[in-house]
């Protein structure tokens, strides 16, 4: 029994550290910095205004073409420092065709489909700039996004900047919509966090900009594409920096069947990426970058899921044993374990009744969060994941 206790404690603790106690953790630290003035500042630099690619890998995106050359002349960035470049491997919608008709518009097609990897490998090689920005189609950007963003790379330590992500979000947004919402605002906050101690551990595919020169080739099979780039900028001594004002937004998916869909693929990715990215484990060599990425994302990724996945029959057994009605410590812990699961549950029930109850749609979204996890996992070990455009459908 004692060595279950002690499990079971191990367990708890890796869960709670994961989602919990590492934003205490660095609420503390930063806030501790900066009452001894070692808050990282930077000076906005209104001159610094060098020329930019705009980057967009693109498959199939005819619905989406007229309005996103709309945001993009709208930026407030210099028109002829701003190229904007559309990749589009394998599109036979009419997206090549009708982008051509824009003259600010570079366009480079090829009719194979090679998936976004191949899409951006390729087009790499045609950019000039010295700086790149990557972002989707299907997303449109706050006016002022370019220039925080390339701001931010006038201190020559910076190598790659993430903006945010936002969701759009209606008042009749499902679970998906509303944990999806919930989910970036929390992660926003722990990304201006981390930034402000050292670095952001990734960037957000839906919008973020890296030095074209320390681009490198991603090999054909990733799956998180903007997580390993990033992370090889990191490795290479440079910082990853975040500006939520620099934002990309777009609708929440659809409904959750599209939003585990998403999850399910980010998960695999991210197992393929601790595996691909193995050095930056060693904390001896890489110091707090290290400790950042196995806090925020490492642990998500592995050893959280399965804690919260043996707790169940540890805490169990250690409530069973201390007596599962006497509300004890152990038996209060799996009475709370009781509500957070069948709170999951009702909330799909109700979700597929569309039935909307706020309340329960936190457990719901963490639940799916999680069971991703292990559906990625399974993918990733079959291999089945592909690494074609799979984009899940959004919310209208």
């Amino acid at each position: 029994m004692a060595a279950i206790e002690i499990l079971f404690w191990i367990f708890l603790f890796i869960v709670f550290y994961a989602y919990v106690g590492y934003g205490i953790l660095l609420f503390i630290i930063v806030r501790i910095r900066r009452m001894f003035g070692l808050k990282r500042m930077q000076v906005p630099d209104p001159g610094y205004e060098p020329e930019v690619t705009l980057f967009i890998a693109a498959y199939n995106e005819k619905d989406f073409v007229d309005a996103k050359i709309k945001n993009s002349r709208e930026l407030d960035y210099p028109a002829e420092k701003l190229h904007k470049v559309w990749v589009t491997d394998g599109s036979n919608d009419g997206t090549p065709e009708l982008l051509r008709q824009y003259i600010d518009v570079e366009v480079h097609h090829v009719p194979e489909r090679n998936g976004k990897i191949g899409a951006m490998n390729r087009g790499m090689k045609l950019v000039k700039t010295p700086i790149v920005v990557f972002c989707d189609a299907n997303t449109m950007l706050g006016k002022e996004s370019i220039r925080r963003i390339v701001n931010l790379f006038s201190d020559p330590k910076v190598g790659c900047v993430s903006g945010e992500k936002r969701i759009f979000g209606k008042e009749k947004d499902a679970a998906a919509g509303a944990g999806e919402g919930l989910y970036w605002k929390y992660e926003s906050t722990l990304k201006k966090w981390d930034a402000e101690l050292y670095s952001v551990v990734g960037a957000a595919g839906e919008l973020f900009a890296i030095r074209t020169e320390l681009f490198q080739e991603v090999e054909k099979d990733t799956l998180l594409d903007d997580f390993i780039i990033s992370l090889r900028v990191a490795q290479n001594g440079y910082t990853i920096q975040y500006d939520p004002e620099a934002y990309a937004i777009e609708t929440a998916s659809a409904d959750v069947k599209e939003e585990l869909k998403r999850k399910i693929r980010i998960s695999a990715g991210g197992i393929q990426s601790v595996v691909r990215l193995n050095s930056l484990l060693n904390i001896f060599k890489y110091g707090t970058l290290s400790f950042q990425y196995i806090s925020h994302r490492v642990l998500r990724w592995t050893l959280a899921p399965l804690s919260l996945l043996f707790l169940i029959p540890a805490g169990t057994v250690l409530a069973v044993n201390e007596g599962i009605t006497n509300f004890g410590f152990y038996s209060i812990l799996f009475w709370l374990q009781v509500v957070f699961y069948v709170s999951a549950l009702l909330g799909w029930y109700l979700e597929n009744k569309s039935i909307k109850v706020k309340l329960l749609f936190i457990p719901y979204y963490f639940f799916i969060m999680n069971l991703s996890v292990f559906l990625g996992f399974k993918r990733y070990l079959k291999g089945s994941q592909t690494v074609n455009w799979e984009r899940a459908k959004r919310g209208k």
